[in-house]
C-alpha cells in the first residue's frame, strides 16, 4: 500500500484509510463481530495502517478488540468527539468522552482527535471553549494531533473548514472531496497546503457514485440547477470516461481522488475484505488520464451544493 506524509504531523500515513463509518462500516446490520475483526486485520496485512472511527460510529470497541494483539505502533488512530448535540457541547463531556473512547479502543492515546461534523454556525463557540480542553488532553499525552470534520452533507460548500483554516490550530481536517463536488479545491486545499495540514478525504464514493439510479437522478437534478450541462444530465459519465482503463465508476472514483493535489488520505467505509481489497487496488492504480482529469475537472466545475450521497 501506498504512504504519504499526513501533513505537518509528520506520521507516514497508507493513502488508503480504513473507515469505520458510513451505510456499509463494519460491525454495521447483521455483520458478525469476528468478521468485522477479519476486515481490520486484513486491511492491517494489505498494508493499510491508518484507521478511522469515531464516538458516534458504535465502532470504537470492535477496533478495539480487533487491535488487541497488534503493536501500538503499527497503527494511527483516529476518532471523533461528537458535536451536533441537543444542548452546548461542555468541556467534562469532551474529557469523559475521550476516556471513554480509550476505554473501548484499548489504547491510552490517540493519534489524532477530532471535533466531529461542526457546523459553521458552531465553530466559534466551539473554538473558544473547547479548543482548550484539547489542548490540555495533548498536553496529557492522551492526544497527539488535534483534527476537525466538516458535516460534509449539511455544509457541502465548506463553510466550517473555511473558518477552521483562518486558525493556527488543526492539525488533521476531514473534507468531502469527490468528482462530484470538487469545491474543496478551491476552497480548502490552498488552506491546507499553505499550512501543511494533514488531509482525511470522505465521500470519495458514496450513493452517487455506487448506485447507477442514484446517480441518474443528481445528475438530472444537477442538470436542471444548470450546475452541469443537459448532455452531462441525459447522458450520464459515459461519455467523460470514454478510452479510460478503469474497472468500475467507483475505480476511477477513488483514483480521481487519490492525486488531488492536497489530498492525503482517502477513506474507505466498508464491511467486505474483498471491497476492501478492490478498493485498495484502485488506490494502487495508475493516476486517470490528463485528458479524462480534464474533462471531468470542467464538467462539475460548478457544483458545490451536493454531497454525492
Amino acid at each position: 500500500m501506498n504512504r504519504i506524509i499526513l501533513g505537518r504531523t509528520g506520521l507516514t500515513v497508507s493513502v488508503l484509510g480504513l473507515g469505520a463509518g458510513g451505510d456499509s462500516r463494519l460491525g454495521s446490520g447483521s455483520i458478525a463481530e469476528a468478521d468485522s475483526i477479519r476486515l481490520v486485520h486484513a486491511a492491517i496485512e494489505r498494508g493499510v495502517n491508518f484507521i478511522d472511527t469515531a464516538e458516534a460510529y458504535g465502532t470504537e470497541g470492535i477496533i478495539g478488540k480487533a487491535l488487541r494483539e497488534v503493536p501500538r505502533d503499527r497503527v494511527v488512530i483516529s476518532t471523533k468527539k461528537t458535536t451536533r448535540l441537543d444542548a452546548p457541547l461542555r468541556a467534562e463531556d469532551v474529557v469523559a468522552s475521550l476516556h471513554a473512547s480509550l476505554e473501548r479502543l484499548g489504547t491510552d492515546h490517540v493519534d489524532v482527535y477530532h471535533l466531529h461534523g461542526v457546523l459553521p454556525h458552531h465553530y466559534a463557540d466551539l473554538r473558544e471553549r473547547i479548543v482548550p480542553v484539547l489542548l490540555r488532553l495533548r498536553e496529557q499525552g492522551k492526544i497527539r494531533f488535534l483534527g476537525i470534520t466538516e458535516a460534509f452533507a449539511a455544509d457541502p460548500s465548506h463553510a466550517t473548514l473555511e473558518q477552521a483554516l483562518r486558525d493556527d490550530l488543526w492539525d488533521v481536517v476531514m473534507v468531502g472531496f469527490n468528482l462530484l463536488n470538487q469545491s474543496a479545491r478551491t476552497k480548502v486545499f490552498p488552506l491546507t497546503r499553505a499550512k501543511n495540514v494533514g488531509t482525511l478525504i470522505m465521500f470519495a464514493v458514496r450513493r452517487a457514485l455506487s448506485r447507477p439510479e442514484r446517480l441518474k437522478e443528481l445528475l438530472a437534478d444537477l442538470a436542471a440547477r444548470g450546475k452541469v450541462s443537459s448532455e452531462l444530465g441525459a447522458g450520464g459519465l459515459d461519455g467523460l470516461l470514454a478510452g479510460e482503463d478503469i474497472t468500475s465508476l467507483p475505480d476511477a472514483a477513488y483514483r480521481f481522488c487519490r492525486d488531488e493535489p492536497g489530498a492525503h488520505v482517502i477513506l474507505s467505509g466498508t464491511s467486505s475484505v474483498a471491497h476492501l481489497l478492490e478498493n485498495a487496488r484502485s488506490l494502487e492504480a495508475p493516476p486517470l488520464s490528463e485528458a479524462v482529469r480534464a474533462r471531468l475537472v470542467e464538467a462539475f466545475a460548478r457544483v458545490d451544493d451536493v454531497s454525492g450521497h
